[in-house]
């Protein structure tokens, strides 16, 4: 573990962002403001950090690209800015979000998070196909995942902070955020976008492309962002089962009330998002106030291609002054959001109904 992070130079941070943690700075957005928009402010978006938050020179910055590949190569920035440009609006969601729901059934590892740990964006930038197409990977070495590392920033639990993804995977190198340049903050002036799979792998500061017939062997790989079984309750237990386990990719399909308040003494509002999983976009998303006796859909006021997050609202008659109401999500494949989510020591992926008091 590297020790001694000097926090001392990170540019200012958001200041309407819920600090979790201060050092490394871990902070994510109120959960109604998020909601407000489509594509979420550069000022909503969540900052997960490992370590500490450094600024770079865009004209210095270099990524290489190596592993089993014809040609290792070297590309800057203003290089990889002549490959086509492409552009995908996706949901960045850290595997954590909501760990505080967790963590009151059963205490976890990890930040305590509430239900801001996401965020919306137009992301632009070369396509890693492009690339690879441009350096050539090896034929006969049946390479099955591109790792990803970041050795520009101190991290805490290894050298550097890595993660991969299967080859297989539709890949991207972003370098702009809702067609601004990306910040220090977020990963600037390059970062990885995999939309679908978690945030973990879109790995900040990116200065290092690998393909390889093995998944990284970093920390963050191989002994995090796993789900453990509910039996798993310490870390030394844990040990056994991390190489048991299969990394995290996709995140489970998940809906959050953001906002509930009364409209009349009869009727009530209720606001909020749904993100999909690996099963197909959200088709639609119910709320009750009776437990799940009635469901009433909700409108859906927000849905951009494959990859986005969706804005919902209703109004529902309900006469009740005190009471608890919670939605749940369905998605293209038939499945619907499950009422309870597994306990894990990591306390990750938690996907039970969205719920909300009044």
């Amino acid at each position: 573990m590297v020790m001694n992070m000097d926090y001392s130079n990170e540019p200012p941070h958001s200041e309407v962002l819920v600090v979790q943690a201060q050092e490394p700075f871990n902070a994510e957005a109120p959960t109604p403001a998020l909601v407000e928009f489509q594509r979420t402010p550069e000022d909503l978006v969540y900052c997960r950090n490992h370590g500490p938050v450094r600024e770079f020179d865009e004209d210095e910055y270099t990524i290489i690209v190596n592993g089993a590949v014809q040609k290792e190569m070297k590309f800057s920035v203003a290089e990889l800015k002549k490959f086509p440009k492409a552009t995908v609006t996706a949901v960045l969601q850290c595997a954590g979000n909501r760990r505080n729901e967790m963590g009151a059934i059963k205490p976890v590892n990890g930040v305590g998070w509430n239900a801001g740990v996401l965020a919306n964006c137009t992301w632009g930038g070369v396509r890693l196909r492009d690339v690879l197409d441009r350096v050539g990977i090896q034929a006969d070495a049946g390479p099955r995942h591109v790792c990803f590392a970041s050795y520009a920033t101190l991290c805490q639990d290894d050298k550097y902070y890595g993660g991969s993804v299967e080859l297989e995977k539709a890949m991207s190198l972003e370098d702009d955020m809702n067609d601004e340049p990306l910040t220090a903050e977020h990963g600037g002036p390059l970062r990885v976008v995999v939309p679908g799979y978690l945030g973990a792998r879109w790995v900040k500061w990116v200065d290092t492309v690998t393909v390889s017939i093995d998944e990284s062997p970093n920390f963050y790989q191989q002994r995090d962002y796993r789900i453990l079984p509910p039996h798993v309750e310490t870390k030394p237990q844990a040990q056994e089962y991390w190489s048991k386990c299969p990394s995290m990719t996709a995140l489970p399909l998940n809906s959050v009330i953001a906002t509930v308040y009364r409209l009349s003494p009869s009727k009530m509002y209720v606001k909020g998002y749904a993100v999909p999983g690996d099963g197909g976009n959200v088709t639609s998303v119910e709320v009750t106030t009776d437990d799940g006796a009635t469901w009433t859909p909700a409108r859906i006021t927000y849905q951009e291609g494959k990859w986005s997050w969706t804005l919902w609202e209703v109004e529902i008659e309900n006469s009740d002054n005190t009471g608890r109401v919670f939605c749940r999500a369905t998605d293209s494949s038939g499945n619907v959001q499950k009422r309870e989510s597994d306990w894990n020591l990591r306390g990750v992926a938690y996907c039970a109904w969205g719920s909300a008091t009044w």
